[in-house]
């Protein structure tokens, strides 16, 4: 067992470290934030979606922007698509679960706004229909999925995807990268 644990612990490292010498990658991340940053700046929102496990990693990334991360700062307009039930039990009996996020973001975003979908294999319907619809309002579009990207690939403006199809290490590294996305979000919002 405890080779078991050692080995999965080296393939989330492993998975890491492609990140880390992906120079594709880094820049997509560099240009991702700095998106991010703008419209923030611009009186704009961040809106966060994706699916189970994409679901609460969303809605912790929320929260590190709303809340706080490192710093005591002022709260910036962030939040998860999923956290209203009676919305998102209403939509998905009502009409389905593919449009929950696509009429949320038709009836809440705005030009500039950011969109942050979170799919492992990117091709999660109901997030690939939000992504349409913020690109017809004119949105930023930010996708983390995994190695292939999926339909989210082509759809975003810009991708990040992870380099794994193991959902588990994808998610991992996508915790991380939210994090990095935070971070430079509140150091150069903020001046810390």
């Amino acid at each position: 067992m405890k080779e078991k644990i050692r080995e999965i612990i080296q393939e989330s490292i492993q998975v890491k470290l492609k990140l880390l010498g992906n120079e594709t990658l880094i820049d997509q991340i560099v240009q991702a934030s700095n998106k991010m940053i703008s419209s923030l700046q611009k009186g704009k929102r961040i809106y966060f979606c994706g699916n189970g496990g994409s679901a609460a990693d969303a809605q912790h990334l929320a929260a590190e922007l709303s809340g706080r991360f490192y710093t005591d700062r002022p709260a910036l307009p962030a939040e998860a698509l999923h956290c209203n039930t009676s919305y998102l039990t209403a939509v998905a009996n009502d009409y389905s679960y593919e449009v929950v996020y696509q009429r949320l973001i038709e009836g809440i975003g705005n030009e500039e706004d950011v969109l942050i979908g979170l799919s492992t294999s990117g091709n999660s319907k109901n997030i690939i229909r939000a992504i349409e619809s913020a690109n017809t309002k004119k949105m930023i579009t930010i996708g983390l999925t995994g190695s292939k990207g999926g339909s989210m690939k082509g759809l975003c403006q810009y991708w990040i995807g992870v380099p794994s199809d193991d959902t588990p290490r994808i998610q991992e590294s996508h915790i991380l990268l939210g994090h990095i996305l935070c971070q430079m979000v509140e150091e150069r919002i903020f001046n810390t």
